[in-house]
């Protein structure tokens, strides 16, 4: 696999996490305390998220040239793109567990933590085994092709998050109340400490995006196995989830195309990923781009335009897509304290 090869000094990669680290803590502060955050509030953070990302491509396009630049550009749509599959999910698990507006800002950031985390992970580990194993490139790229078609035909499937593996297990390893308790991830009753719903409903959160992580950093290493850009990419794109879950939250149900775009992409990232093993070799990176914007931009306007005059709300359509809509899902029970019980941290 020809690769883009660049020395990044170890004060780079610092430079670079301590960026990161220190948007979080911004973003954090900004949403310290509990209130519902509109459409304008999320639409004015996630420009700023987007325009945070899109300036970084300018930073390397001087310190590296207009290939490195192109490629990052072209991992960070794709990111940002399937990011968009990520804010339907979020939503379908907000609406099962009836999560209070006001506390949703909280689960998604630990959500947006645990996802860079993830992504840290698979980064490193795939882009090794890309560069030990070339016919691990035929595998990650007939995963995403098969990702893709089940994405373009599965998506009215029942979604049900109490299914989830990992939530039926911490339901039962660690001690749970079915009910909220403000904004706390754990509580005291009568002594004991137990997880409270909101907890369960971050722990759905992040084991879904535990699947969104695998598909997402399959696609970029379809692009580039360079860890620096790959990681790069996917940090500046995850950063802004949390913004653009409040901004999209009440269109969702305009973009009822848009699946199909991204099993596109998707597919399209395991062809390019096969071919590069193959005297083909890889696709250009103008190329890359051009499919992706493309892509994103008839599958955005064809959603618009099929779904013109429909009234918007605020989460999708969980009927369609097979999970319980608000009124099915557990009741929201008041942060107000009980009898026994002793709010934790």
């Amino acid at each position: 696999m020809n690769e883009l090869s660049f020395t990044v000094p170890l004060w780079v990669w610092a430079a670079v996490t301590l960026v990161i680290a220190v948007m979080l803590a911004v973003d954090l502060i900004a949403h310290r305390d509990n209130h519902v955050i509109g459409f304008k509030e999320a639409a004015v953070w996630s420009g700023i998220w987007i325009a945070i990302g899109l300036a970084f491509g300018l930073v390397l396009l001087v310190w590296q040239g207009g290939e490195v630049s192109s490629t990052y550009y072209a991992g960070y749509l794709i990111e940002k793109a399937l990011s968009i599959d990520n804010v339907f999910v979020f939503a379908l698990v907000f609406s099962f567990f009836a999560v209070p507006d006001a506390y949703q800002h909280k689960v998604l950031f630990w959500g947006v933590l645990g996802a860079l985390a993830a992504r840290l992970v698979f980064i490193f580990v795939g882009a090794e085994l890309l560069q030990l194993f070339f016919w691990t490139a035929y595998l990650f790229g007939a995963f995403l092709i098969w990702t893709g078609y089940r994405m373009a035909v599965s998506k009215d499937e029942e979604v049900h998050p109490d299914r989830n593996p990992v939530v039926r297990l911490v339901r039962k390893v660690v001690p749970t109340d079915a009910r909220f308790h403000g904004d706390r991830f754990f509580t005291r009753i009568n002594g004991r400490r137990v997880a409270t719903l909101l907890f369960v409903a971050l722990v759905a959160v992040e084991a879904t995006d535990l699947i969104f992580a695998v598909d997402s950093v399959a696609a970029i290493l379809a692009i580039t196995t360079n860890t620096f850009i790959v990681w790069t990419a996917n940090a500046f794109a995850v950063l802004g989830l949390r913004s653009l879950y409040f901004c999209l939250a009440g269109l969702l149900r305009r973009f009822a195309y848009l699946h199909y775009g991204l099993a596109v992409l998707l597919a399209f990232a395991g062809v390019k990923l096969i071919l590069s093993e193959t005297p083909v070799g890889k696709l250009p990176i103008p190329l890359t781009l051009g499919v992706i914007t493309v892509t994103i931009t008839v599958s955005i306007v064809w959603s618009l335009i099929a779904t013109r005059g429909q009234n918007t709300g605020t989460a999708p359509d969980t009927a369609k897509a097979g999970a319980p809509s608000s009124a099915s899902a557990p009741p929201q029970q008041p942060a107000a304290r009980h009898r026994g019980d002793e709010d934790v941290p």
